[in-house]
């Protein structure tokens, strides 16, 4: 092999093809490494930077795209900012580990400039984006460079929190090497075993100056886990709030190992044939077919210890009757709560409901349903069932459209945006198989006729926003009563219809202490 060709000094060009001039490195550091302490209090929900840390193909990348999916899904914008795609910019022809060896001063230079215009660009996505959590993905291997990141956080005021990826096992590297390092732009022009030998050498350059995490002296102060082996250990510190607990438990969750998950909606239903949203309808003679080909589909898999989920809605449990398998009722899979729409068709809902049926083509995802769900409650409401799928291994989901299109963004990476009209046709089976850097997925008829339930989105919402909104279309949570009640859109009019009605004012309520009898009105509920 030939040694790295850089590109001259002068003229290293950034990730969006801005110049870099080696003689201003020692302005930016001391602006990332300052002198004095932290410029102001830290916010409650300050950006935070997660920071990767460990020796290459240690799952850093899959882990930094893996979690970055997970948070915009759940509705936290981040974004990966992988520092060796910055390299690759400045450097156009890796040719040798050499460009990675600690004796090499020049390479050292460049790396370092990589690293500091990928932290520029994590500072204008978390102050000038609206981002919230950017992963700063590279190996971070030595406490300088940490310590330069954590200086930068301080001056900018943004939370760190870091996640390093310890693995010892030299199969689990070697099949990491195989399966993501050789398909790298470095090495497109290079055959797989010196590609793998190379890869080797440019490990053993980082291993000479490698400082793990150390928890227990060094870094206790630092908010850290230390995910061991792939999963089989995890080593937390001083998580500060509720978005690293979350990310904690996501990344306790996942695992690597190879497994297939299949979603498709429940059979035609009767409501199906009527135009109908929501209810619980049963089957139609079509939807039956279609159980019976879903169980022969299942038997032609051949699948080890598949699991069967399905709602608690009828026509979920009645096509996975048909499979003559053990199945798990989940109520967190029933279909989206349409509230004061359920079983109306969409033609009933513009005619009784005009500004309802305008509020939700004009932004469908926040859009909630009056008494009813808005596709981001279901979201919030389907996350147990992603952790659990993460868990598993081979899955047959049954549910139902709107469901399964928030399932199906969440594995393909899609946007709020895009989410509510992803095609999840009837009949049709989606296999599929996590990689290691996304999804592959596998559309499958069971060609069985059905109806066509999928509403493009109208023209009049993709030429820009409606003027219509209303105050409560974005609140996180829905209303946990059962009954419907009529909508009230701001506190003024909730105290002006207090005040009209009788027995809207609270009343004391009796305290029940030990000893005492309870009457009849005092009973609990």
């Amino acid at each position: 092999m030939t040694t790295a060709r850089l590109c001259p000094a002068a003229d290293l060009r950034r990730w969006r093809g801005e110049v870099i001039h080696l003689d201003s490195l020692a302005a930016d550091l001391s602006a990332f490494w300052p002198s004095h302490s932290a410029c102001g209090p830290q916010l409650a929900n300050s950006p935070t930077v997660i920071v990767m840390v460990g020796l290459p193909a240690r799952g850093k990348t899959y882990i930094s795209k893996k979690l970055t999916r997970y948070l915009n899904w759940i509705g936290v914008p981040t974004k990966v900012f992988n520092v060796g795609e910055y390299r690759r910019e400045a450097v156009k022809h890796y040719s040798s580990y050499d460009f990675f060896r600690p004796d090499n001063e020049e390479a050292m230079k460049v790396r370092r400039q990589c690293a500091l215009a990928a932290l520029r660009d994590v500072k204008l996505y978390l102050t000038e984006e609206a981002g919230q959590i950017a992963v700063f993905d590279a190996t971070n291997t030595t406490r300088e460079r940490r310590g330069m990141i954590l200086n930068f956080a301080k001056e900018n005021g943004f939370k760190v929190f870091f996640i390093e990826s310890v693995c010892n096992d030299p199969t689990v590297v070697a099949t990491n090497i195989m399966e993501v390092k050789l398909s790298s732009p470095d090495y497109r022009d290079c055959n797989s075993t010196d590609a793998m030998e190379d890869f080797m050498k440019r490990i053993n350059c980082y291993q000479a100056s490698y400082q793990p995490l150390d928890p227990d002296d060094y870094d206790r102060e630092l908010s850290l886990i230390k995910v061991i082996d792939v999963g089989r250990r995890f080593l937390v510190n001083r998580v500060q709030d509720h978005i690293q607990s979350r990310i904690v438990y996501y990344l306790m969750n996942i695992h690597v190992q190879p497994r297939t998950i299949y979603l498709c909606r429940h059979g035609e239903s009767e409501f199906n044939l009527k135009g109908k949203i929501g209810g619980d309808s049963g089957l139609s003679n079509r939807g039956k077919k279609f159980a019976l080909a879903l169980n022969k589909f299942v038997e032609e898999q051949n699948l080890k210890d598949l699991k069967v989920w399905t709602s608690q809605l009828k026509r979920t449990i009645q096509t996975a009757e048909a499979l003559q398998l053990p199945y798990e009722q989940w109520k967190a899979l029933n279909e989206i709560d349409a509230g004061v729409c359920e079983e109306m068709t969409y033609e009933e809902i513009r005619e009784q409901h005009p500004e309802e049926f305008a509020l939700r083509d004009q932004d469908k995802y926040y859009y909630r349903y009056p008494s009813g769900e808005s596709y981001q409650d279901l979201v919030q409401r389907l996350e147990p069932v992603i952790m659990e799928l993460e868990r598993q291994e081979n899955v047959l989901v049954i549910c139902h459209q709107a469901v399964m299109r928030c399932l199906l963004a969440y594995f393909l990476d899609k946007s709020a945006d895009e989410m509510p009209y992803l095609k999840c046709p009837l009949h049709t089976v989606l296999k599929l198989t996590p990689m290691a850097y996304g999804c592959r997925v596998e559309s499958i008829s069971l060609n069985i006729e059905a109806v066509n339930t999928h509403r493009e989105r109208p023209e009049e919402a993709k030429k820009g926003p409606n003027p219509l909104m209303r105050r409560n279309s974005v609140t996180p949570l829905a209303s946990p009563e059962p009954t419907k009640k009529p909508r009230i859109n701001s506190f003024e009019e909730h105290v002006a219809v207090s005040s009209a009605l009788p027995g809207c004012v609270p009343q004391e309520v009796p305290t029940q202490l030990p000893g005492q009898n309870m009457n009849n009105s005092q009973k609990p509920l």
